[in-house]
């Protein structure tokens, strides 16, 4: 049902395989489009995603008082808190 089929890379323009396997995959899931990027470029893009290259803010808790970095340009008015407080918040949420 489903053959290898040979795409370009939306991010670095070299060809890669969009396996039959791979194709039965996004089949299975529902998934419509085609991947627009390699191996690598989707590793390189996830990674980019997770906390690494990301900018990183100076901030104070509004909790404890502490100096912590957040991964969001902190806005005014609006509390901040480093990781500890914020799961506490988050768990006491719940």
């Amino acid at each position: 049902m489903f053959e290898d089929k040979n795409l370009i890379c939306e991010d670095c323009g070299q060809e890669f395989v969009f396996s039959a396997g791979e194709q039965e995959f996004y089949h299975q899931k529902g998934f419509e489009n085609q991947p627009k990027r390699c191996r690598e470029c989707r590793m390189q893009r996830r990674n980019s995603r997770n906390g690494k290259n990301r900018e990183m803010f100076d901030a104070t808790c509004a909790k404890c008082g502490i100096e912590t970095q957040v991964p969001f340009k902190p806005v005014e008015n609006r509390p901040v808190y480093c990781l500890q407080c914020f799961q506490e918040q988050r768990q006491a949420a719940l």
